[in-house]
């Protein structure tokens, strides 16, 4: 019997191809900076041509762009999941049910411990690479149009995904926060603003700049101090 040798490549779909491309853009992006990220770089990192890449996005820009998103998409979901829509009139506590089959742990933990939880994961260093993509884009943005809008739509998501949860936890009685919206606003610009110093002071912030973010949280909330700290264990 004669040997059929090395399998076929399997042909993948556009589909398939540009997201493989953008993931992959998303990844170099995160870990070393949006300008590492090229035509031949990402083709570098796939083992193709990067005519091929070039073929998806002829303007390198509009990759980077989409990679910005993808990576912020992606960190935002593991975040802070999606808080469930409310059916019809059902109050967010019937949306918390719903939420128990979320992986992330956002509905089904209640809008205490979703922004208990969140705050948890944004002091810890994994979230450092996330900071420096932000500090990235928004310098970037300045000079790059698609970039910026990208950069812009992406605030705006972060800043509508912590709202849906605080305007829960006004229904359930956990917050008193007479709007929402103004709130979201000030937690992630607390969150940006102790980010801004995650390459020239890193070794700095573990004491003043500690909890910062979630003690503005827990002011806007009407919350006691240490109310969003996570429990330890």
């Amino acid at each position: 019997m004669t040997s059929r040798g090395p399998g076929k490549r399997v042909r993948k779909t556009p589909v398939e191809r540009r997201h493989e491309i953008v993931t992959t853009a998303a990844r170099i992006g995160l870990t070393e900076g949006l300008e590492c990220i090229t035509l031949r770089r990402v083709a570098e990192e796939l083992g193709v041509q990067s005519g091929l890449v070039g073929h998806y996005f002829p303007a390198a820009d509009k990759l980077v762009a989409e990679a910005f998103t993808s990576a912020t998409m992606t960190e935002l979901d593991g975040l802070l999941p999606e808080w469930p829509a409310r059916p019809g009139t059902t109050g967010a506590q019937d949306g918390a049910q719903d939420g128990a089959e979320d992986p992330g742990g956002g509905a089904a933990r209640g809008p205490l411990g979703a922004l208990r939880r969140f705050f948890g994961l944004i002091s810890s260093d994994d979230f450092d690479d996330v900071s420096r993509l932000w500090l990235n884009a928004r310098h970037l943005s300045r000079y790059r149009p698609v970039l910026r809008e990208h950069v812009v739509e992406q605030e705006l998501l972060w800043c509508r995904r912590i709202e849906r949860v605080v305007a829960a936890g006004v229904e359930t009685a956990d917050f008193r926060c007479g709007d929402p919206w103004a709130a979201a606003v000030r937690i992630l610009v607390a969150i940006d603003g102790t980010s801004a110093y995650i390459n020239t002071s890193e070794g700095h912030r573990a004491g003043p700049l500690t909890g910062v973010a979630r003690a503005v949280a827990e002011t806007e909330l009407g919350l006691p101090a240490g109310a969003l700290e996570a429990a330890a264990g």
